[in-house]
């Protein structure tokens, strides 16, 4: 079942519930990946799909953060962060990328220098793309790079 039905099927579910903040995320999040789909008019792809969730995500964190002192709208986005969580894909731990970091390393003929960063950064970032924080992943390319 694709993201989409899935959100679908949670939002009938929060209707039937009556609960109403569940099913106005779960409408905004199901109209976002809709519009997606329309613009390209085909099926979306679950990296697309993710892609959706990680930017509503996003903005709702960032929503978050400028509203501190509201306590309506901050609890209006924790509540919405809650639901949307529900359906982001699963993020790769620190672990996990060290493991995609060193596999790329491996792959160069000499150990790459810090000034060569942007060709690590190039290889890399296709894999863990949508899997992974780019914070996290340049930090520890950034540590890598040093040692």
């Amino acid at each position: 079942m694709s993201k989409t039905e899935a959100v679908q099927k949670a939002m009938v579910a929060a209707m039937k519930a009556h609960d109403g903040a569940r099913k106005t995320t779960l409408s905004l999040l199901l109209s976002a990946l809709k519009a997606k789909a329309k613009d390209k008019r085909a099926e979306l792809t679950a990296e697309e799909e993710d892609a959706i969730v990680m930017r509503e995500i996003k903005q709702t964190q960032e929503t978050l953060d400028s509203a501190r002192g509201r306590e309506d709208i901050v609890k209006e986005c924790e509540d919405r962060l809650a639901v949307l969580e529900e359906f982001a894909p699963k993020m790769m731990d620190e672990g996990e990328i060290r493991a995609v970091i060193e596999t790329v390393l491996a792959a160069f003929p000499e150990p790459p220098t810090a000034k060569q960063k942007g060709l690590v950064m190039r290889e890399l970032m296709p894999k863990v793309k949508g899997k992974a924080d780019g914070g996290l992943v340049n930090r520890l390319v950034g540590e890598y790079l040093k040692s």
